[in-house]
């Protein structure tokens, strides 16, 4: 007889647990089903310890420069080892607070790999073991992994993935990042912080593509500045390894290919949803471009069967899988929340300098048929930014003309992606550019800028 609940969830990352949590307090009698560690790539492989490398690097950064503050430091160094402990150590820390999350909510967990057998029933395998499921509602949330060059794929001795990149065995003397995402620039960030020689190259015109043109412009300037090489424009037409190293054929905006060689390369040109070998074939699930289709409350088209995260597509962000995971979670308890939507989530890259942005950039608004009024207030003139020593950086703001309505905010500099939540509150309070203006904001903060971003749309800036 298989074992019975009310739901029963595939994939224990930010969507997958959250969602267990959510239906536990709903009165749900939940399961889910984990092949590798609770918590997903997010936790153990990605968000949480790429955060507590960067951190390293930001340390190290101010340490190396501590002369700017008026101290003195002898002969700054590091050890590889400690830092990548340090790392894995958070992960592992956090991983056990879902295992204890899922034991205060009573939510059964299998540990195994998951398969679909038909509606209402899955099959977990762990080795020789075999244990059936049953459930009136299953919820997919298999996440993501990383995508192959077709050409090389990553072997983790010299091409790495991003989990290849979080423990590295030695620090790359010359790297090159093949993608300017987030991710990549994560990377690149780092290892250019702890010393190594970081090539960044990117097919599209400009860096960070999907962030505001002002913002890619910063940054193209500001890692610069800082020693990375940015190679915007260019293709990579191949990528080979003799094991000692790397060699790359890069086609230039110029038509031109060009041989370099480099120690080591991070592959970071995006995710494949994790669909295959779960079953969804034969439930004759509907995915369109490798993601599963789903409505407003994660529903697919099988009746019972649903689907959040990254393998729904994007934006590939876990704040997005665990929100999703929340309606879809109520909707099926019968709370009646709203659909989900992606129109206000934030998307931060978590760099030296930071980036930060939700809505519309200011191209896009003007796409869309706004007439548009656009704020923009620079870093040097926060009395909290030049004490921080960190007064390179903006807080952009477009606002519709007409209605004064939020359309989207835009930021680069320290902290930012701390910062930004105030605005992705003001777009979901529906807040125009009046209340915004008239709210008082503690001096002296960073989060001034934003005030002041608001107040520059409306010609009213009090301190430029």
């Amino acid at each position: 007889m298989p074992d019975t609940f009310d739901l029963v969830i595939l994939g224990s990352g930010p969507g997958g647990y959250v969602a267990a949590i959510r239906a536990a307090q709903l009165g749900l009698k939940t399961a889910i089903v984990e092949r590798e560690r609770l918590g997903g790539i997010c936790l153990n492989w990605g968000c949480i310890p790429t955060k507590a490398l960067l951190r390293t690097s930001e340390v190290y950064h101010y340490i190396t420069h501590a002369a700017d503050y008026g101290l003195t430091v002898e002969k700054p160094g590091f050890d590889l080892t400690k830092i990548v402990e340090r790392s894995r150590k958070v992960a592992g820390q956090l991983n056990m607070g879902v295992k204890g999350l899922m034991k205060k909510n009573k939510v059964a967990v299998y540990e195994g790999t998951g398969t679909l057998t038909a509606k209402g029933r899955l099959s977990v395998k762990q080795g020789d073991k075999t244990t059936e499921l049953e459930a009136k509602h299953i919820i997919v949330a298999t996440g993501a992994r990383a995508r192959d060059l077709p050409f090389a794929k990553a072997d983790g001795k010299r091409i790495w993935t991003y989990r290849h990149a979080m423990v590295p065995e030695e620090m790359p003397t010359k790297l090159l990042v093949i993608g300017s995402g987030a991710i990549g620039v994560e990377f690149a960030s780092f290892y250019n912080d702890m010393g190594a020689d970081v090539t960044i190259v990117e097919m599209l015109p400009r860096i960070l593509p999907v962030e505001d043109e002002e913002v890619s412009a910063f940054m193209d300037k500001a890692l610069t500045k800082q020693g990375i090489t940015l190679l915007t424009g260019t293709g990579l037409e191949a990528l080979d390894t003799d094991g000692k190293g790397v060699t790359a054929k890069l086609k230039g905006k110029d038509g031109k290919v060009t041989t370099e060689t480099f120690s080591h390369a991070i592959v970071a040109i995006g995710i494949v949803p994790n669909i295959e070998n779960i079953g969804l074939e034969a439930l004759g699930v509907a995915t369109d471009r490798g993601h599963i289709k789903v409505d407003g409350y994660a529903r697919t088209n099988v009746e019972g069967l649903y689907a959040i995260g990254d393998v729904t597509g994007p934006p590939w962000l876990a704040h997005k899988a665990s929100h999703e995971g929340v309606v879809c979670v109520e909707a099926i308890a019968g709370e009646k929340p709203h659909a989900f939507e992606t129109w206000n989530i934030p998307g931060c890259t978590y760099s030296r300098p930071q980036v930060a942005s939700v809505g519309l950039t200011e191209a896009k608004a003007k796409e869309a048929g706004h007439e548009v009024k656009v704020g923009k207030f620079p870093f040097i003139g926060n009395g909290k930014a030049i004490a921080l020593g960190e007064a390179e950086g903006f807080v952009k703001t477009v606002f519709d003309a007409k209605t004064g309505e939020l359309l989207g905010a835009h930021m680069v500099g320290a902290e930012v992606t701390e910062l930004i939540q105030g605005y992705v509150i003001a777009r979901q309070l529906e807040t125009t550019e009046a209340e915004l203006m008239e709210t008082v904001f503690a001096h002296p903060t960073l989060s001034e800028m934003m005030h002041e971003s608001v107040l520059g749309a409306y010609g009213r800036a009090l301190h430029i």
